[in-house]
């Protein structure tokens, strides 16, 4: 056997030169998508349709032009007219890290596996604590997305606050957790997963503006430790998913500290504030919480998946899991902070922390502040723009870059309009000029705008509206 395929495939010649197309490729995706130029932010196939089409491409389909192909039926984060999920576009050199992540490939469980890049996220958890207010004993460290760090923190909150070593024991007692009913469904499904079953899930309604009703903490505190279970932690949303609010983060850290439970703040989406000198304050009382979540991959510019998960006391980063793996993991006698797969679940885990450092590096803390402050800038735009359209009408008052608003009519029922929006909705989808999500509170559907792209403008939310509205026209006369 020569082994000619395995020669071509790490070629470096050929990689030189089908790295240098794609990046101008990349390139020019970018400039005709920032700019708007670019008709569609998304070409939707339906399901059948799209597996139909790469099924196809894998056996007739040029090589040459499979590139060229995900990106056409990709869709376009860095247009304006992506208003979308929580995804953000990320800065162009995050690119170049992903590229040197995927060459290098080091694992990060242990040490030696990853030796720069776990020095570096060291580096990166230090400032972000000391940014959130945390003092020298904080520590944390980069995991893979929010799920999996509000997991890890409230694991960490029984591991402290539990009864008895569930880890080496198991348990039968039960433990509880509140949370805001308005709070990311991963909360609940962590909750779930530690065994803790429905009524273990302490969820407090929300006020009129959707923030965690503070006054039905303490009631609800008594009624569920009268029920046996332990309440072993309260969780801040910072902002909640569906609609963008912070909750009383102060409060809340007051309520904790006083009943002795552990508080953890899911910062997932807009932890990235403390970087605000305008916005920061939506955040007030962040250092009082046991540990906090910032995605990277949100609102920091950088691609998925990467978060960090903070701890006030750095000490309970190192707790939670306690397994002997002797090929791998050895004891010693000092924290052993550069071997990750003590800390974390993942064994292999990517280079994360390239991105994080090298934005840090090239561009400072300045550009987190400039992002974080555009896009919420521009979530107080557009809900002055909605405010002033009769025929629109908004969930909440927008506190953030979320911002949930249905078309109206008084003359129109409810169940009749939300199925007008959601009709409206899957026609932006297919017509992809706009991207948008819907959302379902309180029996309402409203339509749901994320605004990632700091590159989007009063006109663009203006021309959505004028869309919408077009579109509702003949929904209404049907």
């Amino acid at each position: 056997m020569n082994k000619q395929l395995i020669k071509a495939a790490y070629s470096p010649e050929d990689f030189r030169n089908s790295g240098h197309e794609l990046i101008d490729l990349i390139a020019d995706h970018l400039d005709t998508a920032m700019k708007g130029t670019s008709s569609k932010v998304i070409n939707y196939a339906q399901p059948t349709e799209e597996y139909e089409f790469w099924n196809n491409y894998l056996q007739v389909g040029e090589a040459s032009e499979l590139n060229k192909a995900i990106i056409n039926r990709s869709i376009h984060l860095h247009h304006p007219g992506y208003m979308g999920h929580q995804i953000s576009p990320v800065a162009p050199v995050t690119a170049l890290t992903s590229l040197l992540n995927g060459i290098l490939n080091n694992g990060m469980g242990i040490y030696e596996m990853g030796m720069a890049p776990t020095a570096m996220e060291r580096v990166v958890i230090e400032q972000l604590c000391k940014v959130v207010g945390y003092s020298h004993n904080s520590g944390g460290f980069l995991t893979s997305g929010g799920t999996l760090a509000n997991l890890t923190a409230l694991l960490s909150a029984r591991k402290r606050i539990g009864l008895n070593d569930v880890w080496e024991n198991g348990t039968a007692h039960k433990m509880a957790i509140m949370v805001s009913e308005e709070a990311h469904y991963c909360i609940d499904r962590a909750a779930r997963i530690m065994g803790f079953g429905t009524d273990g899930i302490v969820k407090i309604p929300v006020t009129e503006n959707f923030e965690i009703n503070t006054a039905l903490m303490e009631d609800a505190f008594k009624k569920t430790t009268e029920k046996g279970y332990q309440i072993i932690a309260i969780v801040g949303s910072a902002p909640s998913t569906a609609t963008g609010i912070y909750d009383n983060l102060d409060a809340i850290g007051d309520f904790a500290l006083a009943k002795g439970i552990w508080f953890h703040i899911d910062a997932a989406h807009g932890g990235g504030a403390i970087f605000s000198g305008k916005y920061r304050s939506l955040l007030k009382g962040m250092n009082k919480a046991d540990s906090m979540v910032i995605d990277g991959h949100k609102m920091m510019m950088m691609p998925s998946i990467t978060t960090a998960l903070l701890f006030k006391k750095g000490k309970d980063s190192y707790n939670t899991f306690r397994q002997k793996a002797d090929y791998l993991l050895q004891e010693s006698e000092d924290e052993d902070w550069y071997n990750l797969a003590k800390r974390t679940f993942e064994c292999t885990k990517y280079m994360m922390s390239l991105h994080w450092y090298t934005l840090l590096k090239i561009y400072g803390k300045s550009i987190f502040d400039e992002f974080v402050t555009t896009l919420y800038d521009l979530g107080q735009k557009f809900g002055l723009i909605l405010e002033s359209d009769p025929s629109f009408e908004v969930a909440v008052k927008p506190m953030s870059n979320i911002i949930c608003f249905r078309f109206i009519n008084k003359d129109i029922d409810l169940f009749s309009l939300n199925k007008i929006n959601a009709t409206i909705r899957q026609q932006l989808l297919e017509e992809g000029e706009f991207y948008i999500v819907q959302s379902k509170i309180k029996e309402i559907i409203y339509l749901r705008v994320t605004i990632m792209n700091p590159f989007t403008n009063e006109e663009h939310f203006k021309e959505l509206l004028d869309n919408i509205k077009r579109k509702a026209i003949p929904l209404i006369n049907a």
